[in-house]
């Protein structure tokens, strides 16, 4: 893992290569996991609000629902959350397509070709990745808070003035970015882990499958290992 950071790093001063497939990766990345996300982000802040109200009955202001839902959501299950639904999609679909490139020899023709498998493979993903996951994750936040009040408002008696007071009681600015910087090293991670278990992928098609399945699961560790860091760095 070493030497292919090393090799990552020494690429990205080949910014003719992989310049111009970025942006095709920010989309395919970045876009195409929008709807995923905001889906998760939905639901999430749907069940928070319900959970919270049914905890805070008779005990906690019912305004503390807002608390809750804008805190869980922009500190921990935003992120989280997401992150481990687009480890199975971008991770995945990483390791599958770099493992089939891999196992039909488009890598090694690509190095016939001059080309650097590094720079035009990896590098195009890894910076798409960290810089999207915190886009789709900041779209997933402003919902899953928006999908908390609306939950709120209708089933739990909630005005949309208490709601706010509650969101605003112990907001501070941190919380959003923090949450943003936590999402960028998903994504930066998930992207390393897809591109590292797809061009070490062994020849034939159950290769492929155990690289990918391998990308899935190494990716869900690790970001609850980093989550568990941020963890710490927040205190």
């Amino acid at each position: 893992m070493g030497y292919f950071l090393s090799s990552v790093a020494r690429a990205l001063k080949d910014v003719g290569t992989w310049g111009g497939l970025t942006a095709s990766q920010m989309r395919r990345i970045g876009v195409e996991s929008v709807p995923i996300a905001l889906f998760i982000a939905v639901f999430t802040g749907i069940v928070l609000a319900l959970q919270a109200s049914y905890t805070f009955t008779g005990a906690v202001p019912l305004y503390f629902v807002g608390t809750l839902v804008g805190k869980t959501i922009m500190l921990e299950l935003g992120p989280v959350l997401t992150g481990l639904a687009l480890a199975g999609r971008v991770g995945a679909g990483i390791a599958a397509e770099l493992g089939t490139m891999r196992v039909t020899e488009q890598v090694d023709a690509l190095e016939t070709l001059t080309y650097d498998p590094i720079s035009y493979l990896v590098v195009p993903r890894v910076l798409a990745a960290t810089l999207m996951f915190p886009v789709v994750v900041a779209l997933a936040m402003a919902v899953g808070v928006a999908s908390g009040w609306l939950t709120a408002v209708n089933l739990l008696d909630l005005s949309t003035v208490e709601f706010v007071r509650g969101l605003k009681l112990f907001y501070r600015s941190k919380d959003v970015w923090f949450g943003l910087v936590k999402s960028a090293s998903f994504g930066l991670t998930i992207s390393l882990v897809g591109c590292v278990m797809g061009l070490s992928a062994d020849r034939g098609a159950e290769a492929v499958g155990r690289a990918t399945t391998g990308a899935v699961v190494l990716s869900a560790m690790l970001i609850l290992v980093l989550d568990a860091f941020w963890a710490v760095m927040l205190l």
